[in-house]
């Protein structure tokens, strides 16, 4: 109990240590980079139920292997090499879907000296390097093309992120996939009962069973974690070999890039909550009719449908149009929030009619001045979690019982985001948990990292 109630106080502080940072809103990952040094290595996961898990990681540079592995983010046009070394007794290696003219070289040959089905392996003790030129900009997996039921399942596994040449803000080479942040969710799974066989009894006892076919998951993760700890912030102490954060954080009227990879074996129906997305891109090529068109064929979905080995790229929006209320409660709010709508003061009955949004705050101008539609229970008569700020309307934080709430200091507005297959969100049957995350809309003003 004294560890749980350790680690659930340790979360609430790197929770809060969000809020307090300002920066760009980048994914975490190497970039500056066109060279990589990765090892397959031994080490092991935790879970937010206590559990321990052993997994086969990428890891950079010599140190500790990472589920998932490293993001890489490298620009259009560089020639990358990865340089793989294996510390494991089995064969490993790397392929790079969507990638072209993929080229390999063992250790101390000039050709691949002992060729897999899919890809050039590093032998145990041994290593393999792969070169290529990222020709197209956009979200991409890399993976063991060696027995990838098991190695997959093990944690063999990353992202790599292309950026145009358009540059930092833009998803492709075209103006409407402009973005002002964004969040990669990688969505894996793990059958804790495969990692426990290889740990304590090895290969042969795995391959004496038919776990890898009658395949039955308990754990559900994004980036590597399972919530609560998808919100903790990135590098969090307590979890060193699952370095990668999720919790996307926006302001009204930013869009955010979405870029979503289906790294497991299973499906996954990712929920977003708030609004609709709109999908621009599939496993890196734009939805376009014809080149340079932009994504004209783009489509809107309220679920991203996460296929195994597809990535998707989406962008999402939320401004409060049609709520029916003004978020900022107007005066309500105090003199920080009290505000005009396109120019249109509170008692200026046309502000309440004003068309579109307003350039500061990206209020919806028709919903200006308007009251919440409702009476709100008494705070005696509410079940309070950890995000709700005491009040409805964005950046006012409200009065809460002694204890409660906390998790939410800029009184921002919170959307649950999580896989919509209902038994994803657990913990090895614990409920909340596994593949879920929090999407929090910030007022203006403050900082995001």
């Amino acid at each position: 109990m004294i560890k749980k109630m350790l680690k659930a106080a340790g979360l609430m502080l790197s929770i809060l240590g969000l809020f307090s940072v300002d920066g760009q809103a980048m994914i975490d990952g190497i970039s500056g980079a066109t060279a990589f040094n990765f090892t397959a290595k031994t080490d092991y996961i935790t879970t937010p139920d206590g559990g321990r898990l052993l997994i086969w990681g990428y890891a950079n540079q010599g140190g500790r292997a990472q589920y998932p592995g490293p993001t890489t983010i490298v620009n259009q046009g560089d020639t990358l090499t990865f340089t793989l070394a294996n510390t494991l007794t089995v064969p490993v290696s790397i392929v790079f879907p969507g990638q072209e003219g993929v080229t390999a070289v063992t250790t101390g040959t000039t050709a691949c000296a002992n060729p897999g089905i899919l890809t050039c392996e590093a032998p145990p003790g041994g290593s393999v390097t792969y070169s290529f030129t990222a020709s197209r900009a956009g979200t991409y997996v890399y993976h063991s093309g060696t027995s990838a039921e098991l190695q997959i399942e093990m944690g063999l596994v990353g992202a790599l992120i292309v950026r145009p040449s358009l540059g930092m803000g833009y998803a492709y080479n075209h103006a409407d996939t402009a973005f002002d942040r964004e969040t990669l969710f990688v969505l894996t799974e793990m059958d804790p009962r495969i990692h426990e066989l290889v740990a304590f009894q090895g290969l042969a006892a795995l391959e004496a069973t038919d776990y890898l076919t009658d395949y039955f998951p308990t754990y559900w993760f994004i980036n590597g974690r399972a919530a609560p700890d998808t919100m903790s912030a990135a590098n969090a102490s307590w979890l060193p070999t699952q370095p990668y954060d999720c919790m996307p954080r926006m302001h009204p009227g930013e869009r955010l890039l979405m870029r979503v990879i289906g790294a497991g074996r299973d499906l996954h129906p990712y929920h977003h909550h708030g609004n609709h997305a709109r999908v621009i891109a599939r496993d890196g090529r734009l939805l376009e009719s014809a080149a340079g068109s932009g994504p004209d064929l783009s489509y809107q979905v309220f679920t991203i449908q996460s296929i195994p080995g597809e990535t998707v790229d989406a962008i999402f929006e939320w401004t409060g149009k049609d709520l029916g209320w003004d978020i900022y409660g107007n005066l309500k709010a105090g003199p920080q929030y009290a505000h005009t709508c396109n120019g249109k003061a509170l008692d200026d009955p046309s502000g309440a009619t004003s068309p579109g949004y307003d350039p500061v705050t990206k209020e919806y101008c028709p919903d200006h001045g308007k009251d919440f539609p409702v009476t709100l229970p008494e705070t005696q008569e509410l079940t309070i979690g950890g995000f709700y700020s005491g009040s409805p309307y964005l950046g006012t934080l409200g009065s809460l019982p002694p204890g409660e709430g906390g998790m939410n200091p800029n009184a921002g507005f919170t959307f649950m985001w999580h896989s919509h297959t209902e038994k994803e969100m657990t913990n090895y049957d614990i409920f909340p948990g596994g593949m879920m995350t929090m999407l929090i809309i910030e007022p203006p003003g403050v900082h995001i990292h």
